[in-house]
C-alpha cells in the first residue's frame, strides 16, 4: 500500500519549476522618467507563468545567465532563479 499524501498534489502545490522560455519587456515611463523592465518566465512548458519587475542592471545580468545556462529552475514561493545543476563531485 502506498502512502497517502497529506494534501493532494495540485498545480499550485508545485513550488520549483523549470524555465522553458523567457521574455524581457521594457515599458516606457512618463517623459523624463525611467522605463520599467519586466521578465516573463514560462515554466514547465507553459504550465505556469511568472512576471517579475526588475531593474535595468538585473535585466542585463539575467539575460547573460539565461542565454548561457543549460537548465534554469524557478522557485515560485521564494521568487528565486536557480541556474544549472552540477553533479556532486564535479565542477
Amino acid at each position: 500500500m502506498s502512502p497517502t499524501p497529506k494534501q493532494p498534489v495540485t498545480d499550485d502545490s508545485i513550488k520549483v519549476r523549470q524555465v522553458s522560455h523567457y521574455q524581457f519587456t521594457w515599458i516606457a515611463g512618463d517623459a523624463g522618467k525611467r522605463g520599467t523592465w519586466t521578465l516573463q518566465l514560462v515554466l514547465d512548458a507553459g504550465a505556469w507563468e511568472e512576471v517579475l519587475t526588475i531593474e535595468a542592471d538585473d535585466a542585463d545580468n539575467l539575460q547573460d545567465l539565461l542565454s548561457t545556462a543549460h537548465t534554469v529552475f524557478y522557485d515560485v514561493s521564494r521568487q528565486t532563479l536557480m541556474f544549472g545543476t552540477t553533479k556532486v563531485g564535479h565542477q
